[in-house]
């Protein structure tokens, strides 16, 4: 049987998980492809550095916070964003994720081309976030991650992208799912301090 795609998911980090990399991280699923791997990007790593000093052009239409965010431990020098558009048109320049999965709750999130002029594309989006650098996994090394008990995959919600205060993402996240994992929001985040 076919395992269900990730993209559009949340990887929500379990406590056990203590890189420094990925510890308590909420990392969006850009692309899970069963021979290509996992591709997202880690949404609530907000740098200090500002969008307008990176792409001037584009910091305009920045969600607030209007700076760069951390992506992920790969490819740190390349540029990523992620918009979403204000109406139902597609424009130009924006590209939906593929391979979702039908009840997936991100439909109107896509990817954003940094090459098209902010001016044509950027009135167009109602939410665009620029993520420096990536995650990504080969083909099964994610799964055996989650196998591991590394990661929760939970649903995504637009807001968890684009959200004003990225630094509580984890705990917000995991206190919506309800039962144990509401309790797990509130794990310590040094438990030597308990």
């Amino acid at each position: 049987m076919e395992q269900p795609t990730l993209t559009g998911r949340l990887l929500v980090a379990t406590p056990m998980l203590s890189e420094p990399e990925f510890r308590r991280s909420v990392v969006f699923v850009i692309d899970d492809d069963d021979t290509e791997g996992t591709l997202g990007v880690i949404v609530n790593r907000p740098s200090e550095l500002l969008v307008d000093d990176v792409l001037g052009d584009w910091s305009g239409y920045a969600t607030d916070p209007a700076v760069m965010f951390a992506g992920g431990p790969v490819g740190t020098g390349s540029g990523l964003a992620l918009g979403m558009p204000g109406t139902d048109d597609a424009p130009l320049g924006w590209r939906p994720l593929s391979n979702l999965d039908e009840d997936a709750t991100v439909p109107r999130l896509g990817l954003i081309d940094l090459d098209t002029p902010p001016e044509i594309l950027g009135g167009a989006l109602g939410r665009f976030r620029v993520f420096a650098g990536y995650t990504g996994w080969s083909e099964g090394q994610l799964d055996a991650e989650i196998e591991e008990g590394a990661w929760y995959v939970l649903p995504a919600l637009a807001e968890d992208v684009f959200s004003p205060t990225p630094d509580s993402l984890w705990s917000r996240v995991l206190r919506r799912q309800g039962g144990d994992l509401a309790l797990v929001s509130t794990f310590p985040d040094d438990p030597t301090l308990n």
